[in-house]
């Protein structure tokens, strides 16, 4: 087979450093299944990498990308035949195990997930770590219950972003009042769209707040942490609750214990790299049965491989919108 290409990290003169390189099949890991990549997506960790603003590998050298679909062309694994239909999302892929930014790529079979049959390779990307995120997000908030559907306010922070725009579209399908915390007010149509009804800006979020703050939300999915963070849960109604899954503001959580002791807010941790796959199939069904295709399509962007450097820039700067999905080889 012919050498083929890969975003790969290499650690020069002690700091990463990201470019493309050929690649043949014995370069990759020995690991149980080989699978032909379609598409992977661009997050946050991503962009993280690739700039070298961020120490995500973990060793040395390591194919970037957290995501990956594709279809599988050699298995060892019992369960997993070629020809079959998968994706990967997490499992420590562009850290601790090479990445989906690959045209093959073999993976351990325990990382694999089916393609759900609502969905194409493609669309499996668009939705990606951050959609699969959303997901666990709404299903935390949902199994709190306090959430209500045409009830209170639920609050969406980086809305305009990857987890953002999936969380407004799945909570808005499933009858939630959904509020977008954006900072770009050219989003809004976008946002309102995917089916949010009102807007707060980010900057009020990102000032430092009392330890408790007038009541609003019932319950918040939160991806910018920090002073934001801090403020969301001082802002959250008596026995509500927040989902968090990221760090983009920052890693530090600025605040009291007082609205977790005085008005019962509860903080949920929401990590998507390591989850259990019985939740990770119940994140895919919750998409399957309440995510729009039309909303999915919207916030779509498909650009190639080739645009990764850029593309890190512009996710590292929060100039992107809605998910981007890398093409690898393409094909469904």
């Amino acid at each position: 087979m012919e050498p083929f290409r890969a975003m790969v990290i290499d650690q020069v003169d002690g700091k990463p450093k990201a470019g493309f390189r050929d690649l043949t099949l014995a370069d990759l890991p020995d690991n149980e299944v080989l699978v032909k990549v379609a598409y992977s997506t661009l997050n946050y960790k991503d962009g993280l990498s690739i700039s070298g603003k961020g120490r995500i590998a973990r060793r040395f050298p390591m194919v970037a990308g957290a995501d990956l679909s594709g279809t599988i062309i050699e298995s060892r694994a019992e369960g997993f035949r070629p020809g079959d239909k998968v994706i990967v999302n997490g499992w420590g892929m562009s850290e601790t195990e090479w990445g989906g930014y690959s045209h093959f790529q073999r993976v351990k079979a325990s990382m694999l997930t089916r393609l759900p049959d609502a969905f194409t390779l493609q669309q499996a990307m668009v939705i990606g770590t951050a959609g699969y995120t959303a997901a666990l997000c709404v299903a935390a908030l949902e199994d709190w219950g306090m959430i209500k559907k045409g009830g209170a306010e639920v609050l969406v922070t980086g809305a305009a972003g990857g987890v953002g725009s999936v969380a407004v579209a799945l909570l808005a399908s499933r009858g939630y009042t959904v509020t977008a915390a954006t900072g770009r007010p050219e989003t809004h149509d976008y946002l309102a769209h995917l089916g949010a009804t009102g807007f707060v800006d980010r900057a009020s979020l990102a000032e430092k707040g009392g330890p408790l703050q007038k009541e609003r939300w019932a319950g918040a999915v939160d991806s910018v942490g920090s002073t934001t963070l801090a403020n969301v849960l001082a802002q959250t109604s008596y026995g509500g609750a927040v989902s968090a899954c990221g760090l983009a503001g920052g890693f530090d959580l600025p605040g009291t214990v007082m609205p977790h002791i005085l008005r019962g807010v509860t903080l949920i941790g929401v990590d998507s790299v390591m989850t259990p796959h019985e939740k990770r199939n119940r994140a895919w069904a919750l998409l399957a049965e309440s995510l729009d295709k039309a909303k999915l399509a919207a916030m779509t962007s498909v650009e190639p491989m080739d645009n990764l450097p850029a593309l890190a820039d512009a996710i590292m700067a929060g100039q992107t919108r809605g998910r981007v999905v890398i093409r690898i080889g393409g094909d469904e």
